[in-house]
C-alpha cells in the first residue's frame, strides 16, 4: 500500500507574490518608468551601496577582469559552454523555414527570426550564478539575437569577476554591474543610457521574479519562477547513498527548495533518511539545505514503479531523476517534468552546470504546460500567405465571405467577397467595383 514516510512539515509554495513584494517592486519600476538612470541610480546605491560612473563595463575593464580569472577556470567556462553551445545549435538545426502549397496558387510560409534584443539577469548574492550567463546569454546568441545585454549584482562594491568572465565568453554584448528591481526595470523600460530590449530571462530573487511578472507584456520573459526543485524517482536497484546526496544537491539552493523521492521501496526511503541525517551537519550548506530538507522534503512509497512515476507526474517537478534499473522507461511513462536526468551516471548539477541542456526551467506545476528555456525562445515563428492563382483567391473569398457572415464579421465577408468578385465573376451583391479597380484577367 502507498504511502507517505515523510511528509513536509511546511506549507506549498505559493503561486501568487507577498503583497509587500509586489508593492515595492510596483513603486520601483513606476519611478524607473518616471526618472530613468536617476531612479535606477538611486535604488541601486539604497539596495546595494553601489553608484560608479557607470553601470556598463567598457572593454578595458572586461578585458582586465577575464585577464585576471585563472586560465584553468576559464578552461572550464568555455568547456561548460561548449556543451552548452553545442546543444543550442543543435536545436536551432531542428528548427526549419518552410514554405508549402495547400491549394493550386495559394502558399502559406514559416520564418523563424531572431528576437532583436534580449536581457540576461545573471544574480549574485548568495552564490555567483556563472552557469545563468551560459543558459541565457550563449543561447539567445546561437539563436541570432543582435543584441545581448547582461546584468549582475555587484558583489561587496566591486564587480563580480567570474560572473563577467562568464558573460563575457558567452558573448554578451553588454554587460552592466547593476543588480535588482531596478535592473530589470532599466532593461524593460529603457532610460537615458540602457536601450531597452524585448525579452528577459535568467532566475533571481523573489523581486526579481515579481519584477519579471510586472512587466511580461510589456516584453517578453522565459518563465514565472519560484523556488528550485527536484524529486528522485527510485527503485530497489537504487544506491540510498547517492539519493540521499543527489536530494540535497538541489536542497541548498534555497531554504523553500521542494525535494521529493518517491520509491518503491520502504527500505530505500528509510536508508536515505538515515544518510540525509548523518550528511546534513557536513554539509557546507547545511544552514540552507536543511531547512529546506525539514520542512519541505518528502518521500513517498508506492507498490509500483506506474504508480511511482504517475504521482511524480502531479508533482510536475522541475528537475526529475531516474535511479532506477531501467531509466529510459520513464520517457514513455512521464510528460510533466521540467528536465529528466536517466541513471547513476547522470545528476541535476550536470544540468545545472556543466552537460549542456539549460538549466532555465518550469516549477510550480508549470511543467503541465510548459518547458524550459530553449533556442527556440528567443525566435519569433512568423508565418506569411501568398495567393498567386486567381481562382483559388476566388474560391477562398466565398467560402470566407460566409463563413464571416456566420460570425456576424460583414467587413470580413465584403473583403472576401470583392476576390470572389474580381477574381471569379461573381455577383458584388452590397455595392459595384469602381471601374478602375476593375482587374484585367
Amino acid at each position: 500500500m502507498s504511502f507517505v514516510l515523510k511528509p513536509a512539515a511546511g506549507e506549498p509554495t505559493q503561486r501568487t507574490s507577498n503583497p509587500a513584494v509586489v508593492d515595492t517592486v510596483a513603486s520601483v519600476i513606476a519611478d524607473v518608468r518616471t526618472n530613468g538612470d536617476d531612479a535606477v541610480r538611486k535604488y541601486s546605491q539604497q539596495f546595494d551601496g553601489w553608484s560608479p560612473k557607470s553601470f556598463r563595463l567598457s572593454e578595458d575593464e572586461v578585458r582586465s577582469i577575464v585577464s585576471s580569472i585563472p586560465e584553468s577556470t576559464l578552461d572550464d567556462l568555455r568547456f561548460a559552454q561548449r556543451q552548452i553551445r553545442g546543444f543550442a545549435q543543435a536545436q536551432k538545426d531542428s528548427i526549419q523555414d518552410f514554405e508549402t502549397e495547400t491549394l493550386p496558387g495559394v502558399f502559406l510560409g514559416q520564418r523563424n527570426i531572431p528576437i532583436d534584443a534580449s536581457g540576461a539577469y545573471v544574480p549574485g548574492g548568495r552564490y555567483p550564478l556563472t552557469a545563468s550567463a551560459h543558459m541565457t546569454v550563449l543561447t539567445a546568441k546561437v539563436a541570432g539575437v543582435e543584441r545581448v545585454a547582461a546584468t549582475t549584482p555587484p558583489n561587496e562594491g566591486l564587480p563580480p569577476q567570474i560572473s563577467v568572465a562568464a558573460m563575457h565568453l558567452a558573448g554578451a554584448d553588454e554587460i552592466l554591474v547593476l543588480g535588482g528591481v531596478q535592473a530589470i526595470a532599466a532593461l524593460a523600460l529603457g532610460t537615458e543610457t540602457i536601450a531597452p530590449v524585448s525579452i528577459l530571462t535568467g532566475p533571481g530573487n523573489a523581486y526579481v521574479a515579481e519584477a519579471k511578472r510586472q512587466l511580461f507584456g510589456e516584453v517578453g520573459i522565459d518563465l514565472f519562477a519560484g523556488p528550485t526543485e527536484t524529486l528522485i524517482v527510485a527503485d530497489d536497484y537504487a544506491d540510498p547513498f547517492t539519493v540521499a546526496v543527489d536530494l540535497l544537491s538541489q536542497a541548498e539552493h534555497g531554504p523553500d527548495s521542494p525535494c521529493v523521492l518517491i520509491t518503491t521501496s520502504e527500505a530505500v526511503g528509510r536508508a536515505v533518511l538515515d544518510h540525509i541525517d548523518a550528511l546534513l551537519p557536513g554539509l557546507q550548506t547545511n544552514a540552507i539545505a536543511g531547512p529546506a530538507w525539514r520542512d519541505y522534503g518528502q518521500i513517498h512509497v508506492t507498490d509500483t514503479l506506474t504508480e511511482a512515476y504517475a504521482l511524480a507526474d502531479r508533482f510536475a517537478s522541475e528537475h526529475v531523476q531516474i535511479l532506477t534499473e531501467e531509466p529510459r522507461q520513464a520517457l514513455e511513462s512521464m510528460r510533466n517534468y521540467g528536465a529528466l536526468f536517466l541513471g547513476e551516471g547522470t545528476c541535476v548539477p550536470y544540468g545545472d552546470k556543466v552537460i549542456g541542456t539549460n538549466h532555465v526551467l518550469p516549477t510550480l506545476g508549470a511543467a503541465r504546460y510548459t518547458g524550459g528555456l530553449w533556442v527556440g525562445k528567443f525566435l519569433k515563428t512568423l508565418t506569411y500567405q501568398e495567393v498567386r492563382d486567381p481562382a483559388a483567391s476566388a474560391q477562398l473569398g466565398e467560402i470566407c465571405g460566409r463563413l464571416s457572415r456566420l460570425e456576424k464579421f460583414e467587413g470580413h465577408a465584403r473583403s472576401g467577397d470583392l476576390r470572389a468578385a474580381k477574381f471569379g465573376g461573381a455577383d458584388l451583391l452590397w455595392g459595384e467595383i469602381p471601374t478602375r479597380a476593375v482587374t484585367e484577367q
